[in-house]
């Protein structure tokens, strides 16, 4: 008798932490519990930024093996999302050729003009519809053209590709996260093979595309016996990128919403059933990702709470909720940064590097850490707001609610404070967004849930969700915005 409730294991990696979470699902059915949580650590070593990709395969292996405790070793399938863009080189015989390239690592500064020399800026948004990012794949390529460690590449996959790869020895590059490379077109879901071309890229470094729902292999007998699971286990593509998996997750019961999904990175934007390739969109620096079903991420990267991670380790990571209660006393909208400069970008000093801009732009300078940290989430705020009303003016597609999923979720002061700025109503969870859409997508390869719609109704119905209103003086977000961009 097939069960109605099955288990299903979503390995989520993010860019300071990686979780693997037991899913179950059934027709009434939600619920997620954490199996294993590890840290994401990069080292930097004399060639530069690196991630350490081994740890990262052995807190897989670890939380597998916390999963199988669970549910008494069976599980139903595994999926694997990940951050976007990084990727490893596997040789010949399918070793890896050195660890992955960290997106923060400073080889790609100056290439995007190389680039943009052969493919004007305008030229390759036409084309690829992906904002301009230093760290996307595309120039990551570029700027390793003349390495050995290329040369010697038979196959490049992007990190949870290289894991499932690793997992069950079959090999793919999942749709969602290709589409970050910036070597997708987004009108025809397949390689921009033009644009490939002219840059020197050889797509065959990369293995067939898939898409969510497709499978991915079954877990290696090596892999079984490791983590103590009873076999055969299938692994199914999710949407890789944590993003579209958090899209995914986003509980909304019509079209009309925009989404935030928080963490490391503020993602802010629609879900559209096209791409906007316009030139206007190019210079608000709107990226076209690709989602579920045919569906397009249209977003904007704005820095998120990296900035706050940041501060807090400067600190010597001090209790977050007695600094978020003296951010909510400090004077608010006092001073604002650009949430999404590139100047903030690397790692180190960011309590100074925020202080400094607010110096240069002629703002009062925030000198307590409850100061900065206000500063920051009031620069958050106002990224969000400026995101969302930009994108509903150049997609045409207008909004009545915000929702924010991820980690920011947490944070009510931020969820607050962008709803104030927005003046839209936030509704503000799941946190788990990137686990429960890959648990989502698993469930419904195997038939138990139906389409976004049900996937989203049956979201709404189990998982519990804060609604903040809007309040506040929105004149006041008006000015802020005003002397942000006159600073700029």
């Amino acid at each position: 008798m097939t069960r109605s409730v099955k288990v299903y294991a979503a390995v989520d990696l993010g860019a300071s932490s990686g979780r693997v979470m037991v899913g179950r699902v059934g027709p009434d059915t939600l619920e997620l519990a954490e199996a294993h949580r590890f840290v994401n650590r990069p080292v930097r070593v004399p060639e530069g930024l690196r991630w350490d990709v081994l740890a990262l395969y052995g807190g897989v292996l670890d939380g597998l093996r916390a999963a199988g405790a669970h549910c008494g070793g069976e599980l139903d399938s595994v999926g694997i999302d990940s951050w976007a863009v990084d990727y490893g080189l596997l040789d010949a015989d399918g070793a890896l050729l050195g660890n992955p390239v960290h997106y923060r690592d400073a080889r790609t500064e100056g290439v995007a003009e190389k680039v943009w020399a052969s493919v004007p800026a305008a030229e390759l948004y036409a084309a690829t519809g992906l904002q301009y990012a230093p760290f996307n794949t595309l120039y990551q390529l570029t700027a390793a053209r003349e390495t050995r460690q290329l040369a010697s590449a038979e196959r490049l996959l992007l990190i949870p590709d290289l894991l499932t790869y690793w997992l069950t020895g079959e090999a793919g590059t999942e749709l969602t996260n290709a589409s970050t490379t910036q070597l997708i077109d987004p009108r025809t879901r397949g390689w921009a093979h033009e644009i490939a071309r002219r840059l020197d890229i050889d797509l065959g470094l990369f293995a067939p595309l898939r898409r969510p729902g497709d499978p991915a292999g079954v877990l290696r007998a090596e892999v079984l016996e490791e983590t103590g699971l009873t076999g055969p286990v299938p692994v199914t593509t999710v949407g890789s990128h944590d993003t579209a998996s958090a899209v995914a997750a986003v509980p909304a019961v019509d079209e009309r919403f925009a989404y935030i999904c928080t963490g490391t990175w503020s993602l802010a934007g629609l879900e559209l059933d096209a791409p906007v390739l316009s030139e206007e969109s190019r210079a608000a620096n709107f990226t076209n990702e690709l989602g579920l079903d045919g569906t397009v991420r249209y977003l904007r990267n704005i820095m998120g709470l990296w900035l706050l991670q940041e501060c807090v380790r400067a600190w010597g990571n001090p209790d977050l909720g007695t600094l978020l209660r003296a951010a909510g006393e400090a004077p608010g909208l006092r001073s604002v940064v650009d949430a999404g400069d590139a100047a903030f970008l690397a790692p180190g000093r960011m309590p100074e590097r925020i202080a400094e801009a607010c110096r240069v732009s002629g703002q009062p300078v925030p000198e307590t850490p409850g100061e900065i940290t206000r500063c920051i989430l009031d620069s958050l705020a106002l990224a969000h707001r400026r995101a969302v009303a930009d994108a509903q003016r150049l997609a045409g597609h207008p909004v009545d609610a915000v929702h924010i999923v991820g980690g920011g979720t947490r944070n009510a002061l931020l969820c607050q404070l962008t709803a104030d700025a927005c003046g839209l109503p936030v509704v503000a969870g799941p946190a788990e967004a990137a686990a429960l859409g890959n648990v989502l997508v698993q469930a419904r390869a195997h038939g138990l849930v139906g389409d976004r719609t049900d996937m989203r109704r049956l979201l709404a119905r189990t998982q519990p969700l804060t609604r903040y209103e809007p309040s506040g003086d929105p004149a006041a977000w008006r000015a802020a915005e005003t002397r942000l961009t006159e600073a700029r």
